[in-house]
């Protein structure tokens, strides 16, 4: 038996506990368990350990183990090659242990449903505590007048129609658009050959040191010329694989939850990353930072070239992690899901529906000329 390798301690309500962030299973701290827990750092005969903790019963010790293990504190293995496998598949993390692994695990799978805020319940709220400021100002600072932004070309006016969209209209997307919508937001475009390294790949978006850790996967729902079902995008050949035939909205739903307006979406990209590409390179904890903001500039990318495409896209963090990971066959450890984002036609009745059950038309307001 070890002591698992994703643990931590602290206080909650007066109580110390220690968790494993991997499980998010918890128990109770007292001193016997933390004794406890330090006689187990390497791989330990559990019949040994009454010689290293003489001041407890064997039975207790016995007891407390068994606990231990069920919450998954504690590990076993049975055999010496279960203790050698189960110590590879914990270094995958080991450069970025405890501080990215504990964000990164303890943020996974939660019940949307409980943070689900109606508007009337965020008035409230609003009236017992205010709303941060949601702009900063420097009052007593001297400030310069910039000139206007022009807006007249074509890249600015896609900038400006950009909007998260949650309706949309029933007609498919056509293979084209999506072959554009992954094309430029997520293809390898050329190769930088590095030497004593080899090639690294250069997309539309910055990546830490070239790594490009994402992967993007596509569950197609109503794509012309392409059967439903979940593909993978082979971002240097420009093809979708396909791992499983069907599609439904629902599984959308299932996907996102708690958000059933997208599930009339024609198809929702999934973004993953792939960390042993950043670790390999940067095995300190900050560039777990670097994998979260790469997510952020790949997404933008494909909700950039929806809008120029003048399709609806969206996006969204509230995932079904192990749902997705699992329809994706991957094990969320070296290669875990992070974002997702979506598209659909628009709707022929507005020109941006933010909320499902209400239609609305948001109309620019007129700059100060008129």
């Amino acid at each position: 038996m070890r002591r698992a390798p994703h643990l931590v301690l602290y206080w909650r309500d007066r109580e110390l506990v220690v968790e494993n962030y991997r499980t998010g299973s918890r128990v109770a701290a007292g001193p016997g368990v933390v004794e406890l827990l330090a006689s187990l750092e390497e791989w330990t005969d559990p019949a040994s350990l009454t010689v290293a903790l003489p001041a407890y019963d064997r039975r207790s010790v016995a007891g407390a183990l068994a606990h231990l293990v069920r919450r998954s504190i504690v590990e076993r293995a049975r055999r010496r090659s279960d203790a050698s496998r189960s110590s590879r598949s914990d270094s995958k993390w080991a450069a970025w242990h405890p501080e990215p692994g504990l964000l990164h695990f303890s943020s996974k799978d939660l019940t949307y449903q409980k943070f689900a805020r109606s508007s009337h319940a965020l008035r409230a709220q609003a009236r017992r505590r205010r709303r941060p400021p949601a702009v900063k100002r420097y009052p007593d600072a001297p400030s310069i007048a910039l000139p206007l932004p022009s807006t007249s070309s074509e890249f600015p006016q896609v900038l400006l129609a950009r909007r998260t969209w949650r309706r949309f209209s029933s007609r498919a997307v056509s293979l084209e658009a999506l072959g554009t919508l992954l094309g430029l937001s997520s293809r390898v475009q050329y190769w930088a050959n590095v030497p004593g390294i080899g090639r690294l790949p250069l997309k539309t978006y910055p990546s830490g040191g070239a790594q490009h850790p994402l992967e993007v996967y596509v569950l197609a729902r109503r794509i012309a010329g392409l059967g439903p079902g979940l593909y993978h995008y082979a971002s240097d050949a420009h093809r979708l694989e396909r791992l499983t035939r069907g599609a439904s909205g629902q599984q959308i739903v299932r996907y996102l939850p708690a958000q059933t307006w997208y599930r009339s979406a024609a198809a929702l990209v999934i973004i993953t990353a792939v960390f042993p590409r950043t670790q390999w390179k940067y095995q300190f904890p900050r560039a777990y930072r670097a994998v979260l903001t790469e997510a952020g500039h790949l997404c933008q990318n494909l909700c950039l070239t929806a809008t120029w495409l003048g399709l609806a896209p969206f996006c969204s963090l509230a995932l079904a992690d192990s749902v997705i990971e699992r329809d994706l066959g991957i094990d969320g450890v070296s290669e875990s899901v992070l974002y997702a984002a979506g598209v659909g036609a628009r709707p022929p009745d507005a020109d941006w529906a933010p909320w499902p059950t209400r239609q609305r038309r948001i109309r620019r307001k007129p700059n100060r000329s008129g």
